[in-house]
């Protein structure tokens, strides 16, 4: 089992974050061009939201780093809120595969506490 474990934590995931929403009239979106700002209802110092699986796992601030923004963490959820933002509702890769069949079962795993 440790074998599998070490493969589950090497998969890569797509982690999203979160610098803003709105809503917008369908009219006013249809006529977005080139140059268009959107406001974002968020102050530029307030903190960002840290997704996987679209679930919000922690915050943190924007930071410059060299030429490409980062996300500076303030809070971050404990290792099982991590993993159950990986399970169910299609997961990040949203395939179905023994392999992901078997990382699910992994996971489980680890959120019980047995691995």
């Amino acid at each position: 089992m440790p074998s599998d474990l070490e493969r589950i934590l090497k998969l890569e995931v797509p982690i999203i974050v979160l610098l803003g929403e709105r809503r917008m009239p369908m009219g006013e979106v249809v006529s977005i061009v080139p140059g268009t700002i959107i406001e974002l209802p968020k102050q530029a110092d307030e903190e960002l939201e840290l997704l996987v699986n679209n679930k919000v796992v922690g915050t943190g601030t924007a930071v410059k780093v060299g030429e490409n923004f980062g996300l500076k963490i303030a809070f971050i959820g404990n290792v099982k809120e991590r993993i159950a933002a990986l399970g169910a509702q299609g997961g990040a890769a949203g395939g179905s595969s023994a392999e992901d069949d078997a990382a699910a079962a992994l996971a489980e795993q680890l959120l019980a506490g047995q691995v």
